[in-house]
């Protein structure tokens, strides 16, 4: 890797194009955002990132089990499971204040995510490791010794490029999961590390991670990694986060959609709670009667009322039992 890199990666129509249907949909999103200003709303998002993560590193916990453990509940389960967790939350707290060209803040971020998992908690590996499938060795990460001037380089070229955010925080990770410059956690920490990139470029990212994005397509996001690995660049990889990142905010632009068009539909005033309950369940379904009392400002008793009348109306339907299940948001036409 020379002094002034350049990550192999081709700018093709196709990337072009998503980079383009992506900004238009920021745009169209951004209203979107003021129904999520509450922190307690972000902090249910944040429970889902961290689930997500590290459910794709194998952790056993439930996202239920996920919430309890940062509430300081007791939870049973593998003691190093409930570790991640909190180590998790801990990183997410804390990574809007990180620097995303900040190698130093990069192994500060390593260093709490894998605080008392492994040895090498916030250092580069000193060892050679691989990526394996069972037995099968699927990529070999760069030799140890080359680790620090790489991911220095890499961070110089982040800084530096003038590509797109969107295009540099996909090459990023990918160019960071390839070098594998852990021993252990570089999943986890490029997921994080990308959703920084974007959240400095559009902040309501925070609320819409990568890594759930990525848990909900985990098969697609291997294969594009080892398709990358095979083509010798990144470009397959780019694509594929783009894909998903595009159409995770189309169906945003839908909910929000929905949101505006079901006034006519049920006869409801557009801006009253009850037309803001129906938008926020259908963003997610299952959200509390708590959750949705913090949002909107009211009390949990005035929630009841508003979710009774309109399950009366046929405009919700409930799902499953009550801790379990959610809220389905039918159209009446």
């Amino acid at each position: 890797m020379g002094e002034f890199y350049q990550p192999p990666f081709t700018m093709t129509e196709e990337i072009t194009n998503l980079v383009i249907e992506i900004g238009e949909q920021v745009g169209a999103v951004a209203t979107y955002d003021s129904l999520h200003p509450n922190p307690t709303l972000r902090r249910e998002s944040r429970i889902k990132s961290i689930h997500s993560s590290l459910a794709i590193e194998q952790n056993t916990l439930t996202q239920e089990q996920v919430s309890d453990v940062i509430e300081g509940k007791r939870v049973l389960g593998p003691p190093q499971d409930i570790r991640e967790v909190k180590n998790a939350y801990e990183a997410y707290e804390r990574v809007s204040a990180l620097d995303p060209y900040s190698v130093k803040n990069l192994l500060l971020a390593h260093r709490i995510m894998m605080d008392g998992l492994v040895k090498e908690a916030g250092v580069f590996r000193g060892t050679n490791v691989g990526v394996y499938a069972g037995t099968q060795l699927i990529h070999a990460g760069t030799p140890a010794n080359y680790v620090p001037d790489l991911i220095n380089q890499l961070f110089t070229w982040l800084k530096q490029s003038k590509l797109h955010p969107l295009v540099k925080s996909c090459i990023f990770h990918y160019e960071f999961e390839f070098v594998h410059p852990f021993a252990d956690g570089n999943g986890r920490t490029g997921r994080l590390w990308q959703s920084l990139i974007l959240q400095k470029w559009k902040p309501f990212f925070a609320w819409l991670p990568v890594e759930t994005l990525i848990h909900e397509q985990q098969d697609g996001y291997y294969a594009a990694l080892n398709a990358s690995n095979t083509e010798g660049e990144s470009t397959i990889f780019v694509t594929f986060m783009l894909q998903i990142i595009r159409d995770a905010l189309a169906d945003i632009i839908k909910t929000q959609n929905s949101h505006q068009n079901v006034g006519t539909n049920v006869g409801l005033n557009v801006g009253t709670n009850e037309e803001k309950v129906l938008a926020l369940l259908r963003q997610d379904g299952r959200l509390t009667a708590k959750v949705l009392a913090s949002t909107l400002g009211i009390t949990e008793r005035q929630v009841e009322r508003l979710v009774a009348s309109l399950k009366k109306q046929g405009v919700l339907i409930r799902h499953g039992a009550s801790k379990n299940g959610f809220w389905e948001v039918v159209d009446k036409t």
